[in-house]
């Protein structure tokens, strides 16, 4: 596993936008995605018109592997929220940023308000 992909590197990819050949490298390398993150893909995706059959084929053909929200994340990602309120993560950032945690693997966003964000976690940029 290389790294954990934040919803917004994953939409990157699937958008072709700046970065997506480091999304798409790094989905090559075996990454990983939590399953919130891939449900807010997927909702995305739904909000452009896609198909529930089309969503689960281009989603499913990338190879991810994918991370339920089991209890544990649940605590991580409640413990993460007076750490990163003033950052504004979601609920879906700190769910990443707690997979990141468990699995001691960097995690892959755009998201450049999570800088100086300092939960042991490594974070790489996509652009």
């Amino acid at each position: 596993m290389s790294v954990i992909l934040d919803a917004s590197a994953l939409l990157a990819l699937l958008n072709d936008e700046p970065g997506a050949a480091r999304v798409a490298a790094a989905v090559a390398a075996g990454a990983t995605i939590g399953a919130v993150n891939l449900a807010e893909v997927a909702a995305k995706l739904s909000d452009w018109g896609v198909p529930d059959d089309e969503r689960r084929e281009a989603l499913g053909g990338l190879g991810l592997h994918v991370v339920g929200f089991d209890e544990d994340l649940a605590y991580r990602s409640s413990a993460l929220r007076g750490m990163t309120r003033d950052r504004g993560l979601s609920l879906g950032d700190r769910a990443c940023v707690a997979l990141g945690q468990r699995l001691g693997v960097p995690v892959l966003t755009s998201d450049r308000n999570w800088q100086g964000v300092a939960v042991g976690v490594e974070f790489e940029w996509v652009r």
